[in-house]
């Protein structure tokens, strides 16, 4: 293979030397950590640029153009995720593949997300039509709701490519190929932003579609990922190993069911974080303009924080699975306490920082003296917020690689939606709390919800599964 290729990151062994000095293993296993983990966060600080870039560009057009963009990305983030949650179902099947040297399994399983993934485009392009009449229904101001359906029907055409670019990544990840979707993901914000220049403010000739050139540009944006890394894998045989010619198994209904029986869980795991924090920003937005300008800056802060322990996350399913898949264990817990130690310290430092710059970081969003005091007051509320979060995270990560997916569902339920909003809500609106109440709120649930997550780990993680992959075969019919 040449050194290009290399680079790129073609899977190594999964599983090291067994025969080292405890310390030695536990800094050589923080190292493939990292190794998978930081191109991990990088894909994913360059998915969120995405967004913001078209935020910015957006808001030079008019408040109402913002406001419609605000309200259509909700219900696109949303639905979108619920299915690529879905997809995520092949985590655990090509991660414990690949450590098991089943190249074959791994091939069929990526067919088979694929295969899903032009299913879901179906019902996600219906909703997406549907956008108007679901914001309508919500109590969103018709026009704005209108400008929102217009921004979301032309990204259509677009659903498909991004759910089989979700799964192509998944597929590579969980082989332990994390850089080509950096590469492709930091191209595709060079290309957005271009095309956002030209059908937003129609430079260049161009018509100047406002909202809906922003969609346009997202929409081809999208087509354009999904080319550019197929273009890789073949131009650099990244699926070398780990493929198979099409055939009747990859539409098995057995396998299908397979994938859907890891990937429901994870798509309810997502998306009970995601809709609750749109449902913490809606009883905010009771409170007045300046509480819910000061939770955007906080959340949006407390966001790009969170990319660091994601990275760890997806470095956690992999390195889990594989060790897993290759029949080692007290490995794989191993790395499941490493995983979890280091999404607990980058989500330290970022702690850290929202204390000691908390005047300072408002000020990177608004002049508003406000906005700026009142978000100063909820950062250090949002620094213990982070640390629970980056372990529940990373948590998820290893239980998606053991193939244990359905607990973590179940304890981000419990943290989100019977212990997280309501007690945030008690404090807020009954307590006289205010904005703090809603954070507070979920840092009490998140907390019991990490300390959940790490007694699990102890008494029932990869150490106590035995040898041998533990998500097994299905036959190919």
């Amino acid at each position: 293979m040449s050194s290009v290729s290399s680079s790129l990151g073609p899977p190594a062994g999964p599983s090291g030397p067994l025969e080292v000095p405890a310390s030695a293993a536990w800094r050589a296993e923080a190292r493939k950590l990292l190794r998978l983990s930081l191109p991990a966060m990088g894909t994913q600080l360059s998915s969120m640029l995405l967004g913001l870039v078209d935020t910015l560009m957006v808001a030079r057009v008019s408040v109402d153009a913002l406001g419609a963009l605000s309200l259509a990305n909700v219900w696109i983030y949303g639905t979108m995720m619920f299915a690529q949650g879905i997809l995520m179902g092949i985590d655990p099947i090509v991660s414990q593949a690949h450590g098991a040297g089943d190249g074959r399994r791994a091939g069929l399983a990526l067919q088979r997300g694929i295969v899903l993934a032009a299913v879901l485009s179906v019902p996600v392009g219906v909703l997406f039509w549907w956008t108007d009449a679901v914001l309508i229904a919500l109590g969103q101001q018709p026009e704005l709701a209108q400008d929102a359906a217009a921004y979301a029907r032309v990204q259509i055409v677009g659903i498909p490519c991004f759910l089989i670019f979700a799964t192509l990544r998944h597929y590579l990840q969980s082989r332990e190929i994390v850089r080509p979707a950096l590469w492709v993901i930091l191209a595709a914000n060079l290309l957005n932003a271009g095309l956002n220049w030209l059908l937003i403010y129609g430079n260049w000739g161009a018509p100047a579609l406002g909202l809906v050139g922003a969609g346009i540009a997202t929409a081809v944006m999208r087509v354009a990922v999904v080319f550019g890394l197929v273009g890789l894998m073949l131009q650099f045989r990244l699926h070398a190993d780990a493929w198979l010619p099409w055939s009747r198994a990859a539409y098995s209904r057995e396998g299908l069911f397979e994938v859907l029986r890891y990937g429901l869980p994870i798509a309810l795991q997502i998306s009970s974080e995601i809709w609750a924090f749109s449902g913490a920003s809606l009883l905010v937005g009771w409170l007045g303009p300046v509480p819910l300008a000061a939770h955007a800056v906080a959340l949006n802060l407390a966001s790009l924080a969170f990319m660091a322990p994601l990275g760890v996350s997806i470095g956690a399913v992999t390195r889990v699975g594989n060790l897993l898949g290759a029949g080692n264990p007290h490995a794989a817990q191993r790395a499941a306490w490493v995983a979890m130690a280091l999404g607990a310290g980058v989500m330290t430092i970022s702690a850290l920082g929202f204390v000691v710059l908390r005047d300072w970081l408002p000020t990177l969003y608004t002049a508003d003296l406000a906005v700026g005091a009142l978000c100063a007051t909820i950062l250090p509320i949002a620094a213990a917020f982070q640390i629970f979060d980056g372990i529940q995270v990373v948590a998820c990560g290893v239980l998606r690689g053991m193939g244990r997916v359905r607990p973590a569902m179940v304890f981000n339920l419990i943290s989100y939606w019977l212990l997280g909003l309501p007690i945030g809500a008690w404090l807020t609106f009954r307590m006289g709390w205010g904005v703090g109440g809603i954070w507070w709120g979920l840092c009490f649930g998140l907390g019991i919800v990490a300390a959940l997550f790490l007694a699990w780990i102890f008494w029932r993680g990869p150490a106590r599964m035995g040898s041998g992959p533990s998500v097994r075969p299905v036959a190919a019919r």
